[in-house]
This record gives C-alpha cells, structure tokens and sequence, in this order.
C-alpha cells in the first residue's frame, strides 16, 4: 500500500510540473489589432501589439501607416478618428512590416474577431507581395463566448467592461491588443485551462499562417456545419405546436449574444422548428445576432441577409428577427 501510495503521489507530481509547465508556455502569446482606413481590409493604417511573458504584459506599441493613396472612408474615421494629414509623413505597410514580423514569426498570436484582423493582414500581405509568417492564432472574441456566460455584448468594450477589467479605449490599435491579451489571461484563468486544452474543450481549431498558407481560426465548412446540425438533441416530447417557430426553417446570421448558435438551434429543434445554416427558398425566419462592420461593410449586413432581403423581393414570406425578438417568441 505504501509503494502504491509512493506511486500515485509521483504521479500527481509529474503531472502538477507538467500542467505548470504547459500553462507558462501558453500564457506566452502576442495580442494584435489592425485599424482600417476604408472597406478595403488591406488599408491597413494602424498597428498595434502587445506581448504577453509568462502571463506579464509587456508594454504596447502601435505604428501609424499609410495606406495606398492614403484614402479614407468618412466611417471609418468616424470608428477611430484616424484621418489622411494623421498618415501622410507615415511609412507604407511593407516598412512598418519589418518592425512587426519579428513579434509574430513563430509565436502564438491572438486578436479580438480574427475574421477581421487576420484576414486584413492577409490581404495586405498579398497586396504588397509579402511572404506570409510562419504563427499560429486564435480568436479572444470566440473564447470569450465559451466562457464568459451572461454578457449581452462580446465586443471588446463590452466583455472588458463586464469583467470589470481596465480598459484605455477602443479602436485605437495599442489599446486593443492590450484589451485583447488581457481578457485572454482572465479566460484561461476563469477556465483553468490552456489554449491547448479549450481547443479540444470548446471543438475548436486554432488557425495557422505559414509561407502559402493561410487557414482560418474556427472556420466552418459545410462539413461539419452540417454536424452541428445532425448532432443536435432530439426531444419531441418538448414540441410546442402553440410556438411561433413551430414547423418553420429557421436560420442564424452573425454573432449569438445570448448563447452558442449550437444553443440557440437547439433551442428551435426542441419546439419543433427546423434549424437551419443557410438561407433557401425554404427559409421562413432570419435571426441576425451582431454584426461586425469591418467584416460586414458599412451597410451592416451579412450575405445571409442580403440574401434574405433579395427573396423578399422576389416574394418570398421571410421574417427577419433580431436576437432579442426571437427570444421573445421562443
């Protein structure tokens, strides 16, 4: 029994060291965030970065760059008050780039709505010619919708408000990187996980840059979109034929604030309505959760709604709901 004993308490050891060794590799990461001058994501004009040592911020940097033309649309200043005489003496993306690769290559980067950031420095990579860096990255706005249950909102403001944790101001590139690492930290300690570990947790995959390579941080393919479907729970006994959503298809745009879209489906599938991931001629009802204007475009709206609106014309019975509306009715 001793050695038994002797036995496990060695192996508790071994794993303790094991888990705090893992958990300092991972509080070791980048924060970043691109600031846009119009719709075009290559117009990158700001950057900002935070690194992130053994789960210590490091002091921010932010660069200013001239975008091509050094043109700006009038909302996007509005969003970040940076204007043309801000950039005019700045230099172009390709010798800011040589000041920023060095922080990213090989490293573990994060930013606030990767759909938006990393496809911005993708475009203004391909846009000078430029080698993509060789990094894996994820997403603090998606993590954060894992873990941080009950907050309305999950723009960046929004979630560090909630958490009570100190904020300088958004769309201003150093303020967030800095916002973005420390609600990373604040995840991972609210989870007692590592990135690693909320990965195989939450059924999420990191997304990767490396020279000709470019994939995206839980990108759904009509896969496994399709699995999410099939894996939702069957409870007829639950089926409400009273229910507005009884019977009818019904489908998401944009991100959930009051739950998972899995959640939400879930909750169409026990009343009897049928879940749905795109809009057809079958589609009945179109719930629009937020939208991020730098992905959407100015007009606000995303291809599911566009789609939307244009078999409404068409005559087409489609319902658009807002999130708050569809929770209303459920």
């Amino acid at each position: 029994m001793a050695i038994i004993s002797i036995v496990s308490i060695f192996s508790l050891l071994l794993w303790y060291i094991y888990k705090l060794t893992i958990q300092s590799y991972m509080n070791n990461f980048v924060a970043i965030d691109f600031e846009t001058a119009n719709a075009d994501r290559s117009s990158i004009c700001q950057i900002g970065i935070t690194e992130v040592v053994d789960g210590i911020l490091q002091p921010s940097k932010s660069w200013l760059v001239q975008p091509e033309g050094n043109d700006y649309d009038a909302f996007n200043i509005h969003i970040h008050g940076i204007k043309p005489e801000d950039t005019e003496n700045s230099p172009k993306f390709p010798d800011v780039w040589k000041e920023v690769y060095p922080y990213l290559k090989d490293k573990v980067v994060v930013a606030h709505n990767t759909s938006f950031d990393m496809y911005a420095l993708r475009d203004a990579l391909d846009s000078y010619q430029i080698e993509y860096p060789t990094f894996d990255y994820f997403c603090t706005l998606r993590i954060a919708r894992y873990i941080v249950k009950g907050c309305y909102s999950y723009s960046l403001d929004v979630v560090l408000n909630y958490l009570g944790i100190e904020f300088d101001g958004h769309h201003k590139a150093d303020n967030d990187s800095a916002g973005c690492a420390k609600l990373l930290l604040k995840c991972l300690d609210m989870d007692g996980s590592t990135l690693e570990e909320l990965e195989e947790k939450y059924h999420f995959h990191r997304g990767k840059f490396a020279p000709d390579t470019f994939i995206a941080h839980l990108a759904i393919n009509k896969k496994s979109k399709t699995e999410m479907l099939e894996s939702l729970e069957e409870h007829p006994e639950l089926a409400d034929e009273g229910n507005y959503f009884y019977g009818k298809n019904v489908c998401f745009t944009g991100t959930c604030s009051y739950g998972t879209r899995k959640e939400l489906l879930q909750k169409i599938k026990n009343v009897g309505g049928i879940p749905s991931d795109s809009v057809t001629k079958k589609t009945e009802v179109l719930v629009v959760g937020q939208q991020d204007y730098r992905v959407v475009g100015e007009d606000g709206m995303s291809k599911k709604q566009i789609k939307a609106l244009s078999l409404l014309d068409k005559g087409q019975d489609i319902e658009i709901l807002s999130e708050r509306e569809f929770l209303s009715r459920i």
